[in-house]
């Protein structure tokens, strides 16, 4: 075997290695710079790179499967087998990750009695499916026949949700049968709860540990729980935490370089290490994904910069340098190389051109679903962003009451194309009065999905459900008779300026960069807008809001072209964005840092 874990060290070619691999997830970045994200991570002295392979994107319905674009997979591990890099690949199905649902398609919640990450007909069933198309793609490219894949994920902090020991051996098994010949592992947090519940040490697969500080400490636990089973393993840490992830209105989340590095040279100095992140990226579109502190639901930003060794936007920080310093003295790191730079460019403030209210466009750029009663996200087939929910509805009093029952994330009222209210989470269900003179009056209700959780017991809780759930309540009764626009931002090009425009309601508002020279990467400047999404060229660029910590969206110059460009900014709070400003740096809300 050209790739092997002994008893206390990983042999490659029959020699000890020592893996010092950084992760970079493909999806997050835009694959025109796949190459220059790899040779960095190997000029700061890594030998591996690892992947998460996520679930959702590669099966955005239960019949369709997609690896193109930032989700070519394959072209990810080819650059990364040009360059040298081994690869450590993780196609569990479930990834964490700070990911929409922890990589799970939303589409699953549809099926009648399934548990999540079970040793269940009603899950196994689509895993195997999606594993069934995934595996072939990237067996080829095992270490075991000529490639760079040099070990595979089982499932991952599966001790931090169960201890099912049989689902693990399914999912394993479900990998055999499609050809995975290269070793095995798991991976779960230091100690000794969460290692018993969610590693298969009995069956001889490598546990490794997740952690981001007091190296020897958790790796005393890991050689622990080798030593009560009587097994003996290379150490490694899987998840090497340099950094952390950001939620909204919350302080950006930093990690002291210095420590980082010193910590960093005491893990090596015993085991191998996967710094998780090398370079975070971004949740384009509506990827982003939510944690949960109790019994509140907490989205996190677009940005997963991650304070990683390269920042978010590919430019190598602090961290880069001082790690480059530690990864030198062992032998088996990629030799130090500068690293290659991004540039950027602050464009010229734009004038707003068109814009229209959703209202007047609404039939261009959705799909109607008729039904007697208001269906969730889940039952319409549309697991991400936003649906209108519209009804009419006859009042005998000049104000009526109106509540909404078991909704996600965030809705906001309109009566008669006149906003009301927002309600976002725990607001949800408290009694708004409707100012209803004229008998019949029109209900609109914009429901935005802000992600769904991605980690722990609360991604089975029925809030995960995004839309409508339960209904709407007007007077004392349920109301039916529901026209629901599920909002399509792929039609985006049908948008019709020509209705009329209203900057109090949500609406979009379009913008032209023209290029004569070859596009640069930029950040567009969202710290006088309100809340929406921002659609550049066809690409949706992600979420923002005003609550900050994050006041930008970065901007990649291969999603710009030589020529016309069109913006599209959807704004939901009835912000009117007269210019369009750019930026050449990122851009955050004065609130106060918080280190780890």
């Amino acid at each position: 075997m050209p790739f092997q874990i002994g008893e206390h060290d990983f042999l490659l070619h029959g020699k000890p290695f020592k893996i010092i691999s950084g992760a970079v997830h493909y999806f997050r970045i835009v694959p025109d710079y796949w190459y220059r994200t790899l040779y960095n991570l190997k000029a700061m002295g890594c030998n591996s790179v690892e992947t998460y392979v996520p679930w959702n994107l590669h099966q955005p319905q239960p019949d369709q499967f997609y690896f193109d674009d930032n989700a070519d997979l394959v072209r990810f591990i080819q650059i990364a087998q040009q360059l040298e890099l081994y690869i450590i690949l993780r196609p569990s199905p479930y990834i964490c990750a700070e990911w929409e649902f922890g990589g799970l398609p939303a589409w699953l919640l549809n099926i009648p009695n399934l548990r999540p990450r079970s040793n269940s007909p009603e899950f196994l069933t689509p895993v195997k499916t999606y594993l069934d198309h995934l595996l072939p793609l990237v067996t080829p490219y095992q270490i075991t026949r000529g490639g760079n894949i040099i070990m595979m994920q089982i499932e991952n902090e599966y001790g931090s949700f169960g201890n099912d020991k049989d689902y693990l051996r399914a999912i394993r098994q479900i990998m055999l049968e499609n050809g995975v010949d290269v070793p095995l592992f798991t991976s779960d947090g230091a100690w000794q709860n969460a290692l018993e519940a969610g590693a298969l040490i009995e069956d001889d697969i490598l546990p490794t540990g997740n952690f981001g500080s007091r190296s020897n400490e958790n790796l005393d636990q890991l050689q622990l729980y080798f030593l009560r089973h009587n097994r003996t393993f290379p150490l490694m840490c899987m998840e090497f935490w340099d950094g952390w992830f950001n939620r909204w209105k919350e302080p950006v989340i930093t990690r002291d370089a210095q420590d980082l590095a010193a910590c960093s040279k005491a893990l090596l100095d015993r085991a191998s290490i996967n710094f998780y992140m090398l370079q975070g990226g971004t949740n384009f579109g509506f990827w982003s994904g939510c944690s949960a502190r109790g019994d509140t639901d907490l989205p996190q930003v677009t940005s997963y910069d991650y304070d990683a060794p390269i920042r978010e936007w590919g430019e190598p920080s602090q961290k880069f340098y001082l790690l480059q310093q530690v990864l030198k003295q062992y032998p088996d790191a990629s030799p130090i190389c500068e690293p290659l730079l991004p540039h950027f460019f602050r464009y010229a403030d734009l004038p707003l051109q068109q814009e229209v209210s959703l209202f007047s466009t609404l039939d261009k750029i959705s799909f109607r679903h008729d039904s007697p009663h208001t269906q969730n996200m889940e039952q319409l087939g549309h697991y991400h962003g936003y649906i209108l929910y519209r009804t009419f509805a006859d009042s005998h009093s000049d104000e009526l009451k109106l509540r909404i029952y078991q909704a996600r994330d965030r809705v906001q009222v309109f009566n008669d194309q006149q906003k009301v209210t927002t309600q976002y989470q725990h607001e949800i269900g408290a009694d708004i009065m409707l100012q209803t003179p004229n008998d019949r009056f029109q209900l609109d209700l914009l429901v935005e999905n802000m992600g769904r959780v991605n980690y722990g017991g609360k991604m089975l809780a029925p809030t995960q459900r995004k839309g409508i759930s339960g209904g709407v309540v007007l007077d004392l009764h349920f109301h039916s008779g529901w026209q629901q626009y599920v909002l399509d931002f792929t039609k985006l090009h049908q948008i019709d300026f020509s209705g009329s425009s209203n900057s109090a309601n949500p609406s979009f508002y379009q913008f032209k960069l023209t290029l004569e020279q070859a596009p640069q990467d930029s950040f567009i400047d969202t710290s006088t807008l309100g809340k929406g999404v921002i659609i550049v060229n066809g690409k949706n660029l992600g979420r923002y809001w005003s609550e900050g910590p994050t006041c930008y969206l970065y901007l990649p110059a291969p999603y710009l072209q030589q020529g016309d460009n069109s913006i599209i900014v959807f704004e939901t709070e009835g912000v009117r964005p007269t210019a369009l400003r750019f930026s050449d740096k990122p851009i955050y809300k004065t609130l106060t840092s918080q280190n780890l």
